[in-house]
């Protein structure tokens, strides 16, 4: 057959655009919605979160040891697992050391990690970190196949599908993200009351919400303040959707013989203290709030205080509800407690977002089990073999002598003796101080135990 014949002339194959198109943004939008912008309901990360934290674990890098540069983590990260820009990674990492934006935060970091005024981080060759222990919590058991591994991007390893956490991450710390055509905003969680409510929900799985209500009264915001109103709560967590108001925790104080002053020593969730004082003083410049005299940011390493001085003859509680209406010292919180379940996104109540974690939990534990058995399983075929070998020592240790290779002597382990393969190599790897009669009454314990 000639060269000419082995050559097939090119088909054009006519393609609808629109299906084309249909098509194209189907597979865009579902991997931004898988693989980029919203959580896992099992273990509350997005893909970049969890290859941070597993990154850090492999690397030795946990909360008893030593602070490593964060520039060693983002190298590490883009190297092995995600393989995108320094800054994207950066800035997750940044984030999940924020108290003020985690509840719990999942990385220790020293060094400047930005603050609640909008300050942005210093660059990584200037900052450490190291895994928290809430984290280390997270990763627990991830190498007793508690969880599945993918190949990474370039197939030189594996990452993790899910982490084996033992906590709700979705829940406790929430989550923040805008996919293709929806988006996710999950409010965080004490952990105490989430983990009461999980436990309820394992001991009596058909508990109602108003049982699960009373051990979770709301959310629990890292900056604190005040959430008022109940039904947009219940709401919220009966059907996955719904908004509440948040207010600064706001005190008025009439020092002696002094005007009265409106200290506030806590913000709503994600809001600026910096711009917030700065709209403050917009607000009085174009006469919109009248009777405020001056403004002060006395916040310190001690916490928040933002004094707002009134003028005399003005009413402190008149000047404090226009500040409520005028600024983001009143917030609206709009909850869509929206996750991946089983490669879908989904919607979830609160209860259910629950349920789906402790499935996750049973069946971590499960393969836990399963790994343990197989280990001591393995492990007792050994000693099972050591007892075997001890019983007749004198004419194995004929048998290997008088062997020229260790695989002829393995070979006549198997043989003369029917020692298992793995028990034959273990036999010639024995050290001779496991011969003492002292070393005997171990190996026998330990196979006891087993």
């Amino acid at each position: 057959m000639g060269d000419q014949e082995l050559i097939k002339p090119l088909r054009e194959i006519p393609v609808n655009i629109e299906d084309e198109m249909r098509k194209s943004y189907l597979d865009y939008a579902m991997s931004v919605i898988i693989g980029r912008a919203l959580p896992d309901v099992r273990d509350g990360l997005k893909p970049v979160h969890r290859r941070i934290l597993y990154a850090m674990y492999k690397e030795g890098n946990t909360a008893d040891k030593r602070y490593i540069k964060c520039a060693g983590v983002v190298g590490e990260v883009i190297k092995k697992y995600h393989p995108h820009g320094d800054a994207a990674v950066y800035d997750t990492l940044v984030r999940m050391a924020q108290g003020f934006n985690m509840r719990y935060t999942l990385i220790d970091g020293q060094g400047n990690f930005g603050s609640v005024d909008g300050d942005r981080a210093a660059a990584y060759r200037y900052t450490e970190c190291r895994l928290a222990r809430v984290a280390e919590e997270m990763l627990t058991d991830i190498e007793k196949d508690t969880v599945d591994f993918i190949p990474n991007y370039d197939e030189s390893t594996e990452e993790p599908t899910v982490l084996p956490t033992r906590i709700p991450g979705l829940l406790i710390n929430g989550s923040d993200g805008i996919a293709v055509g929806m988006a996710t905003k999950i409010p965080p969680h004490n952990l105490t009351e989430i983990i009461e409510a999980t436990v309820l929900l394992l001991n009596k799985p058909t508990a109602s919400l108003d049982e699960v209500l009373a051990l979770v009264p709301g959310p629990d915001f890292p900056t604190g303040a005040y959430i008022y109103g109940k039904s947009g709560i219940k709401d919220a967590y009966r059907t996955g959707r719904g908004q509440f108001t948040m207010r600064a925790k706001a005190a008025i104080e009439r020092p002696v013989k002094e005007k009265f002053q409106i200290v506030i020593t806590e913000i709503p969730y994600q809001v600026n203290k910096a711009r917030t004082i700065e709209r403050i003083a917009e607000l009085v410049q174009d006469k919109k709030i009248d009777g405020i005299s001056d403004i002060r940011d006395e916040s310190d390493r001690d916490g928040m205080r933002i004094v707002i001085e009134i003028k005399r003859g003005d009413q402190p509680e008149v000047v404090l509800n226009n500040l409520y209406k005028h600024t983001q010292l009143q917030e609206t919180f709009g909850m869509i407690l929206l996750a991946i379940v089983h490669g879908q996104p989904r919607t979830l109540p609160l209860t259910e977002a629950l349920q789906l974690f402790i499935d996750h939990r049973v069946i971590v534990v499960r393969r836990r089990t399963e790994y343990d058995l197989r280990k001591a399983q393995e492990r007792a075929h050994i000693l099972e073999g050591f007892l075997k070998a001890l019983s007749q020592l004198d004419a194995i240790i004929k048998l290997i002598r008088a062997s020229k290779t260790p695989a002829e002597a393995r070979a006549g382990l198997i043989a003369t003796f029917e020692f298992s393969d793995r028990q034959a190599q273990a036999i010639l790897e024995m050290q001779l101080q496991r011969l003492t009669a002292l070393e005997r009454d171990k190996i026998q314990a330990e196979f006891d135990e087993l």
